[in-house]
């Protein structure tokens, strides 16, 4: 099919419903509709062959990202490999670990010191220099599509650096490069803005403005004063976003993160959080990919609780996300490991089950970020009488070793004395217990520390969607306290966790006398088990199951005539749990066993699939 032909084709089905949407936020503004969509035509004529290959394989088999055999890693490549060439090096042992997803950290130019880790774009269209070029990026991503692994890229939406062309013409006066974003010469508007926002960081970047002296104008930065918010109530914002999406697809990318999405629409008396305009903006730019890139998923950090995050899914007849983060497992399972107690998991896991199995999650123990403790604190007041404020102090206690008893070792994060609130940084290793048992050189406490961390991910495993390891989870690395020492980093705790790859623990990944080799072998035993399962495809029917004891978690999924029960145990004590009668294998150690009542030991899990 002929370009024209095919970007016609593309574009006919979802036209009338893209210029609706156009026009809902900007009016009737033919000209920048018109302009939207040249650029949509102008990026599909720079997909290369193999891209649109790609894409109609894809739309042949839309299920292709819910296969058990899913398995993601997540990674800095500069602390992985150094550069985008050394990752592509580095490609068999991914391979090793069984990773066909990889989520690359935040590698596009920013501002060295000023950069948020990387969320600080000051270039869309280049690559930081020190991890080398847009053409290195474009040829990992075509060793990768070789290999059968999709690749997955972050995408900041809602803010440029303060180094960004568009910011530095604005700072110097530019009219149409200040309506980019929000300006303004006095404080009357920013302070009515801050009567009803919330701050993202209330101690290390307090307020949603920042005064710019050598203008003497107010700024809206939601996250840090480098990092200016966009206004997309200006449909230049849209459109030269898109643009940029779309110029990344084109260098290979198979899923692009949109960060901090709900952000994105800003509208005075409101939070500026979750607005109805954030969805219409998000359903244009599925639109655009549709149209571009319909092989391409759109992956959205929505980091709330599900009744917040499920709409960002839009509906089956209008996707907005393909793929959402499922934040709120992932801090309730910390909580659930500090209070051995499931029942806030269990009711969370009912919510997340209750949606359509459609609806496909990236599902993680660690990331690149803190925990923070968006639990569901009225839940667990009514529940179990824990106000929120000792709640948090407990789980900081206990996760940071001040907490008598506790083995687990990790740090926090923007602590807030006044509202005693505070998130946490640490490696999975080492909030489980094992780098404690390795100082103390306890062989129990390490055993303890492996099982809870095999038990943990066996768990991630079990949710539906897409598991996702941070990379070094795999060989059981530990926190690095070298950040303390650098002058650009002291102060950031989450370097705990973002330290260099340890490739000499990696060496030691089949040596299963070592740690880093019990750890590595025992997560690809499952991994291998899990890839040949249906069970456990993201679109299994998955329903929770009462095991008569509060520290053990039951579900069972369903995918056909198969049927699995999973039991996981959150306490360091054996403990007995209720099973459905029938005979049972484990799919771990090959058993036969009988249902009704079993015993797991400390942090034990069993994957029991009914014959």
């Amino acid at each position: 099919m002929k370009q024209e032909e095919l970007f016609e084709a593309r574009l006919a089905p979802c036209l009338e419903e893209m210029r609706w949407l156009y026009f809902s936020l900007y009016g009737e503004n033919e000209e920048a509709f018109s302009y939207f969509l040249r650029m949509l035509e102008d990026s599909l004529a720079q997909r290369k062959p193999a891209l649109r290959r790609q894409d109609e394989q894809r739309l042949a088999d839309p299920d292709w990202c819910r296969s058990s055999k899913m398995l993601g890693m997540m990674l800095y490549p500069s602390c992985f490999a150094g550069t985008l060439n050394g990752v592509r090096e580095k490609l068999p042992y991914l391979e090793e670990c069984g990773v066909n997803y990889l989520h690359l950290m935040p590698l596009l130019d920013s501002p060295a010191g000023k950069s948020d880790g990387g969320y600080a774009v000051s270039d869309f269209r280049k690559v930081r220099p020190d991890l080398g070029t847009m053409e290195d990026l474009e040829n990992l991503a075509d060793a990768c599509r070789e290999k059968g692994i999709a690749l997955c890229l972050d995408f900041v939406l809602n803010h440029t650096s303060e180094e960004h062309p568009w910011a530095k013409a604005a700072r110097a006066g530019d009219p149409v490069a200040r309506s980019r974003y929000f300006f303004y010469d006095n404080w009357s508007i920013p302070a009515q803005f801050e009567q009803t926002v919330p701050q993202v960081f209330p101690t290390t970047a307090p307020g949603n403005f920042t005064y710019l002296r050598d203008c003497g104008q107010y700024v809206m930065t939601s996250f840090y004063p480098f990092q200016w918010d966009l206004n997309y109530g200006n449909p230049m914002v849209l459109n030269d976003m898109t643009g940029n999406l779309l110029y990344l697809a084109n260098r290979g990318m198979d899923v692009i993160r949109l960060d901090a999405v709900p952000y994105i629409w800003k509208q005075l008396g409101t939070s500026c959080r979750n607005l109805p305009q954030v969805h219409t903006l998000v359903r244009l730019i599925h639109l655009a990919c549709q149209v571009v890139c319909p092989g391409v998923l759109l992956l959205g950090e929505v980091v709330m609780e599900p009744s917040k995050v499920a709409p960002y899914f839009g509906t089956p007849e209008r996707p907005e996300c393909d793929m959402l983060y499922n934040v709120t497992t992932m801090c309730t399972t910390w909580n659930t490991v500090a209070t051995r107690d499931v029942g806030l998991l269990r009711h969370q896991m009912e919510q997340v089950c209750a949606l359509p199995r459609t609806y496909l999650f990236q599902n993680y123990l660690r990331c690149h970020d803190d925990i923070g403790w968006g639990l569901d604190y009225p839940w667990l007041f009514r529940q179990q009488g824990q106000k929120e404020v000792p709640h948090k102090k407990y789980l900081n206690d206990w996760f940071t070793g001040r907490w008598p008893g506790s083995w687990s070792r990790g740090e926090l994060y923007n602590d807030d004395p006044r509202l005693g609130d505070a998130r946490l940084c640490g490696t999975t290793a080492s909030l489980c217990g094992v780098e404690s048992a390795l100082v103390s050189g306890d062989p129990d406490a390490l055993e303890r520390g492996i099982r809870c961390d095999l038990m943990l991910h066996a768990w991630m495993f079990s949710q539906s969607g897409i598991p996702v390891l941070y990379s070094g989870d795999e060989v059981g690395r530990l926190n690095d306290y070298n950040y303390h020492g650098d002058p650009a980093k002291f102060d950031d705790s989450r370097y705990l966790h973002r330290g260099k790859f340890q490739w000499d623990q990696a060496a030691l990944c089949r040596d299963e006398s070592t740690v880093p080799g019990r750890i590595f072998q025992g997560l690809r035993r499952l991994e291998t088990i899990r890839g040949k399962e249906q069970v456990f495809r993201a679109d299994a029917e998955v329903t929770l199951l009462d095991a008569w004891n509060g520290s053990v978690l039951a579900i069972r999924r369903r995918y056909g005539e198969e049927e699995l029960i999973a039991l996981f145990n959150f306490s360091e004590q054996p403990q007995t749990a209720a099973c459905p009668a029938g005979r049972l294998t484990d799919l771990v150690s090959g058993q036969e066993l009988e249902g009704g009542s079993l015993t797991l030991p400390g942090y034990g899990f069993l994957w029991l699939k009914k014959n």
